[in-house]
């Protein structure tokens, strides 16, 4: 049987797990009779949840005489990394891009991975039927992609498929009507080539990504780049570190992709993905060889981290109340593991023994891992996002660049202008792409990200749409305007009380509701003037004798502002952490004592007035 492996590249949200949906049920994957969700490769809760890819997924399906190896990446650039070493393993690349948005920051960010490693490109243009649709437009924004990014002439003659991934359908003609998905099936079997296949030499294969079974250990995943490899077979673990030892091994069980599942067989020969168990401490970009000739394979080059938190053991007065893990020496255990299959993640030591600084590409590439810890009954606090700097050749000081691409209605666009320019952020471009929409590109330092989403949102009244991609590093851009208002800090410990939240609503923005628990150093709201201001949440009404009509009104309550850990990151500032428990996340001052903040701050205020 013929095979090919092929990746499925997109930006967010341009309808690649859609279409792997419909790709999956035409090629007869499921049973006429059988019911199955939507996007069925997203299969974590988190994924579901936000309609992200988080976590590449690998299936297959069977067309003709040829098994297809389908592997669904994320299009967030925050997982890179997972892009990074899944281009490793295919011959070709489904680019998917949205008929109407055109090519996004995502789009060229994971293109140029692809057209780097020289893989080769089918140009799928989804969306087809959606309104306001340009297909022919964007094939040209596509190819000017492609030129832009230096494509050869081989991957400059990629063939286009337009398609609807929602209704199944696609031509390669918009002149000819669109059926279903099978000239997409025959393009992919005529463009991208089959794999390596030296089925006679000696066993090789690198470990492009890890899984974990509770039976069988961890199991590294990857292509077979040359030879056979059987059940019982003894093999060699070639370290990613050349002073690290060469570990054997013996091969337990084999299993390659079928369909959503996984077939258990006695051997794989070169070319296709398989899923390897008996590999003791396996990690990405290790190589498997045959004993006898250990000879390794170019490792996986993932992007260095942009931005870094601190992790460290739950200090509040509530702590240990909602967490099954709490401890230090249980939350080390939990980030060192996610080291193992996390290849963009960074884990520090840091002069405490119950913190630790975890470095990641974006934060919700962060914030993703806090939400997977929780939800597992981890319990920790975080501080305020960082960057990374470096230093460059003549020993001044860089941060990190992004890329942001914003789309946002005419009305609006005075305001969001305005609010860039306080950021230090450069227009780069301006176009009209129709709809009443102004679609703008702009050079930012990544911190002049931190905080805007919210305001962003606000700004737009939740119609404009931005997506941020890593750049370059640049000269440092000097102080940014930081969190324009202060906050509510609670004074007392206690119940909040509607009575006295009545009181403060006038003049701020609430994060809790009657009948929540509180302490002192805990954030309560957002004031509406700068400066931090001390309440009391938990007062009561006295009682009297006297009725007053006005005194014995109901109190009236707006709902609370429900907070995101993306929400709460870009919120905190240097001072205040973020309590994060199972079903809990509460913002708090570092030192929650009233009278300790106000010495620290005069100390503070001395230490500048004497520079």
């Amino acid at each position: 049987m013929q095979i090919r492996n092929i990746a499925i590249i997109a930006h967010v949200d341009h309808g690649k797990t859609t279409l792997v949906d419909k790709m999956l049920r035409q090629a007869g994957t499921f049973r006429a009779n059988q019911v199955v969700e939507e996007r069925v490769m997203d299969s974590s809760p988190l994924e579901r949840e936000r309609g992200i890819t988080i976590l590449a997924k690998n299936t297959s399906i069977h067309w003709k005489d040829t098994k297809i190896n389908i592997v669904d990446t994320p299009g967030h650039s925050d997982f890179g990394g997972e892009v990074e070493r899944i281009l490793r393993m295919v011959d070709g690349v489904l680019l998917v891009v949205d008929a109407f948005d055109g090519p996004m920051p995502q789009t060229r960010f994971v293109l140029r991975k692809a057209l780097a490693l020289g893989r080769t490109p089918i140009v799928v243009i989804n969306k087809i039927d959606r309104p306001g649709a340009d297909p022919m437009r964007v094939h040209d924004e596509v190819l000017d992609l492609f030129i832009e990014l230096e494509a050869d002439d081989a991957q400059l003659d990629a063939p286009v498929v337009y398609a609807s991934g929602r209704e199944g359908i696609s031509t390669m003609d918009l002149g000819e009507p669109a059926v279903n998905l099978h000239p997409l099936f025959d393009t992919i079997l005529a463009s991208v080539p089959p794999p390596p296949s030296e089925v006679d030499g000696p066993f090789q294969m690198l470990i492009s990504t890890i899984d974990y079974s509770p039976y069988l250990g961890r199991l590294g995943i990857g292509r077979v780049e040359r030879g056979t490899v059987h059940v019982g077979d003894t093999v060699s673990l070639l370290p990613v570190e050349p002073d690290r030892p060469i570990v054997r091994s013996r091969v337990t069980k084999l299993y390659i992709f079928e369909g959503l599942g996984r077939t258990e067989v006695e051997e794989v020969a070169a070319g296709d993905i398989v899923s390897m168990a008996g590999l003791d401490g396996v990690e990405i970009g290790q190589t498997v060889t045959d004993p006898e000739f250990p000879e390794g394979l170019a490792g996986i080059a993932v992007e260095e981290p942009t931005i870094s938190v601190d992790f460290s053991v739950n200090t509040s007065p509530f702590a240990g109340r909602d967490g099954k893990f709490v401890t230090s020496r249980q939350l080390r255990d939990r980030l060192m593991k996610e080291l193992e299959r996390n290849v963009a993640l960074r884990v520090e030591t840091t002069d405490t023994t119950d913190a630790w600084t975890v470095s990641g590409r974006g934060e919700l590439h962060l914030s993703i891992l806090m939400e997977t810890m929780r939800r597992e009954g981890y319990e920790f606090q975080v501080s305020r996002p960082r960057v990374i700097t470096r230093v460059g050749e003549q020993g001044e000081r860089l941060e990190p660049y992004e890329e942001l691409a914003i789309d946002v209605p005419e009305d609006y666009l005075g305001t969001v202008i305005e609010k860039l320019g306080g950021r230090r952020a450069e227009m780069i471009e301006m176009k009209n792409p129709g709809q009443n929409l102004v679609r703008l590109l702009y050079r930012i330092p990544a911190r002049g990200l931190f905080g805007y989403r919210s305001e962003f949102l606000t700004d737009t009244r939740g119609a404009g749409i931005m997506h941020h991609r890593f750049l370059e590093y640049g000269p440092w851009a000097g102080p940014l305007t930081g969190r324009a208002r202060g906050v509510l800090v609670s004074m007392e410990a206690g119940t909040v009380i509607a009575f006295a939240l009545g009181n403060l609503q006038e003049r701020s923005t609430l994060f809790v509701a009657p009948g929540d628990a509180t302490y002192e150093g805990m954030i309560v709201g957002e004031n509406s003037r700068p400066g931090d201001m001390d309440v009391n949440p938990t007062r009561e009404k006295k009682l009297t004798n006297m009725r007053s009509k006005s005194t014995d009104d109901n109190v009236q309550l707006e709902p609370p502002r429900e907070l995101t850990l993306e929400g709460a990151l870009e919120y905190i500032e240097d001072d205040e952490l973020i309590e994060v428990t199972p079903h809990s996340l509460r913002l708090r001052k570092r030192t929650l004592n009233a009278n300790d903040r106000r010495k620290l701050s005069r100390e503070a205020k001395r230490e500048r007035a004497s520079v």
